[in-house]
């Protein structure tokens, strides 16, 4: 599984940082960023529930 941030989209809210800090991260603009590429299988559920939870749909998963 990959995650992928539209940065455009990214509003800086923080909350996929929050709910998956092993895979996302906010960076130097406050954007977020995927730091763990690919997502770890361990980490799989919580990513999507980040990507779930974004309230502007920036952050995308593939398979």
């Amino acid at each position: 599984m990959r995650a992928f941030v539209d940065r455009d989209a990214c509003i800086s809210c923080g909350l996929c940082a929050t709910i998956c800090p092993e895979v996302f991260e906010m960076d130097d603009e406050d954007i977020a960023t995927v730091i763990a590429d690919p997502v770890p299988a361990e980490h799989e559920d919580g990513a999507q529930e980040a990507a779930d939870s974004c309230p502007t749909d920036a952050i995308s998963i593939e398979e």
